[in-house]
């Protein structure tokens, strides 16, 4: 039987747990939705059973439509992390529970007991009770019960995640057995990617609620399409360089363009990823015949013994400058770090050490489809939202990222006059943005939440005009883009013609990072270049000078190992007087931390940032920070 799902959506509240999710899984396939806690896998689980109902969208079972039915009407079996066994029930009884439920004859309730406690591996213990049972053996009999009654699908939620390492290896292969003989099709929510990988016909990853990319385990670990699959699945290098001509500029190192790799712009960014057991070091140079292309050489950081295989961390220098993604950097790192797998020495004395030189290069490399920084613009109908229109759309074009224009309407009669005033908005900037839409969403300014989380933006512009302040609505929208799905805000208050010089102030210590990378993120997509500046306070002592330089320093070589060039400045004042006074030196852009209480929903809007972004002579990039 296969299940069909159809931009299924479902809200917890405020917040959008499953986000437009469309779904074919094929009559008798084992498929694993794979993801992290919270990202919404377990909910669609329980839309499909009817555990649950969305607020939009559609489910199918085998061309049927469900989605209005009750749990017992759709025919799927459920198996839950926790067994939920019954326990004052013995194995029998559990088994037989559902077929006792649909008055199935007394006799074969019995013969499909013994039939299914046989193919569970649970012969001869019918008369147990939970108690008398280890947690993989009440995570079979729970298997048992949700096949007895014959399901056409067959629905796990994380069923092996309370055992240890041996039973769940164990139950992983009786599954996979039980599955094929009986042909039905399953769906397996997990977190555990060895899991996923030994299991799965085809893998769909889940994020943030919603389905990024799906395929089988092998293409999803080789050949992603998005930088959040490479990074999630797999340990693995990928890094940015920039496109010249056939090749793919590293650093000092130059790879050919694959000439199957997704079409990529002269000089555009261009993602790669290549694994830790694709990725060879040597002592000596390569080999031209070999097959291998040189990334340079590098110095082994560190070496980590894993059972079959070692793996090395270097650090190379002929990489410098080019932005790393994962491993993600450490902050103030200034060589590349890279991770190579290679097998393990048996013999004491065999193989390299730490602190030696040697040559790195890859085996082969996969280039991930082209990305930019996304942006949801509030374009109203006014002239807050014109100025937010034209230094969003010039900043997106500089990035070279999608733009969305976002209306609001307040009532269905408006709907048509908004759209219209989108469409003339958007027609200005149709050929240098190609990937501009415009979306036009009913109701308040909480729309900009609900589009800002669905879309999964990185940033939203709002625009200001001078004389006006943060009011209570906005206030509450921008602490739920902060807290509830971590989006920076850009406040427009006058444009800027161009991005090309960036203001960063920040803060010494570990909130004061965030606001240093993102913004490094913006100056290497838009060429800007960049200072970042520390206001410390006249009577500060030496030890915080110290440390705030140190931070400052760090903050340079982060931005180094982006590609961005820096300069830093540490002055002496008021904060709010220095940074306005500093932004006043024809800054295109200044970018701001917010720092986040313990408390998000007791959130007043830092006076400081308040300040900033009503009063600077330039848009404020205001970043969410972790406390």
């Amino acid at each position: 039987m296969s299940i069909t799902l159809t931009n299924l959506v479902k809200y917890f509240g405020q917040n959008l747990v499953v986000n437009n999710v469309s779904l074919e899984v094929m009559d008798g396939e084992l498929f694993v939705l794979l993801g992290g806690s919270g990202s919404g896998k377990s909910t669609i689980l329980r839309l499909i059973s009817g555990l649950i109902t969305p607020d939009a969208g559609r489910i199918a079972l085998n061309g049927r439509d469900v989605t209005d039915l009750s749990v017992q009407a759709r025919g799927t079996g459920f198996v839950f992390q926790n067994y939920s066994i019954f326990r004052h029930m013995t194995v029998n009884e559990n088994v037989a529970f559902g077929l006792r439920i649909r008055r199935v004859p007394v006799a074969e309730q019995r013969q499909r007991c013994a039939e299914l406690l046989d193919l569970v591996g649970l012969a001869g213990l019918g008369e147990r009770y939970a108690d008398q049972l280890s947690g993989g053996q009440q995570q079979r009999v729970a298997l048992a019960r949700a096949l007895a009654y014959q399901p056409a699908v067959l629905l796990l939620d994380e069923p092996f995640g309370a055992l240890d390492v041996k039973i769940r290896a164990q139950l992983r292969h009786s599954l996979r057995e039980i599955q094929q003989r009986l042909k039905v099709t399953t769906i397996l929510v997990t977190h555990d990617q060895e899991e996923a990988f030994e299991l799965a016909d085809r893998i769909g990853l889940i994020h943030r609620g919603r389905l990024v990319e799906v395929g089988p385990p092998e293409k999803l670990y080789h050949q992603p399409r998005t930088e959040f699959t490479a990074t999630f699945i797999g340990g693995g290098n990928v890094l940015v360089g920039r496109r010249e001509g056939e090749f793919i500029r590293l650093g000092q190192s130059r790879l050919p363009m694959p000439p199957d790799a997704p079409p990529h712009d002269e000089g555009a960014p261009v993602r790669i990823l290549f694994r830790p057991e694709t990725a060879v070091a040597q002592p000596n140079p390569f080999d031209p015949h070999e097959g291998i292309t040189p990334l340079g050489v590098g110095t082994i950081r560190a070496q980590i013994f894993t059972g079959p295989l070692q793996r090395l961390v270097l650090a190379v220098d002929a990489l410098e400058g080019t932005r790393q993604l994962v491993p993600e950097p450490v902050y103030g790192q200034r060589r590349t770090r890279i991770e190579v797998a290679l097998p393990s020495r048996y013999q004491e004395g065999e193989g390299l050490a730490v602190g030696q030189q040697v040559w790195l290069g890859v085996r082969n490399f996969h280039v991930l489809d082209p990305t930019g920084l996304k942006l949801l613009i509030h374009a109203e109908g006014s002239p807050a939202g014109t100025v937010a229109v034209a230094f969003g759309c010039l900043l997106a074009q500089a990035a070279g990222g999608p733009v969305t224009l976002l209306g609001l309407a307040e009532g269905a009669d408006q709907i048509t006059a908004v759209a219209e005033r989108l469409n003339q908005a958007a027609h200005t900037w149709m050929p240098h943005l190609p990937f501009l839409e415009t979306r036009v969403r009913q109701g308040d300014l909480q729309e900009i939440r609900r589009e800002a989380q669905e879309g999964d933006y990185e940033i939203v512009v709002l625009g200001r005009v001078a004389s006006e302040t943060t009011d209570g609505r906005e206030t509450a929208v921008v602490r739920q883009l902060f807290f509830s799905i971590g989006v920076s805000v850009l406040y427009v208050t006058v444009p800027r013609p161009q991005v090309k010089r960036i203001l960063i102030c920040t803060a010494a210590g570990e909130p004061g990072k965030r606001d240093v990378i993102f913004g490094g993120r913006v100056a290497r997509r838009t060429g800007a270049q960049v200072t970042v500046l520390h206001v410390l306070n006249p009577l500060t002592d030496d030890a915080e000078r110290q440390r705030a330089e140190r931070h400052l320093q760090q903050a340079q070589a982060s931005l180094a190992s982006l590609g961005v060039h820096s300069q830093i400045e540490l002055r002496a004042g008021k904060p709010l007087e220095m940074m306005l006074k500093t932004a006043t030196q024809d800054y295109d852009l200044l970018v701001i931390g917010a720092p986040a209480p313990p408390a998000p929903q007791h959130l007043v809007w830092p006076e400081l940032t308040g300040q900033v972004v009503s009063q600077a002579p330039c848009p404020v990039l205001v970043v969410p920070m972790q406390a």
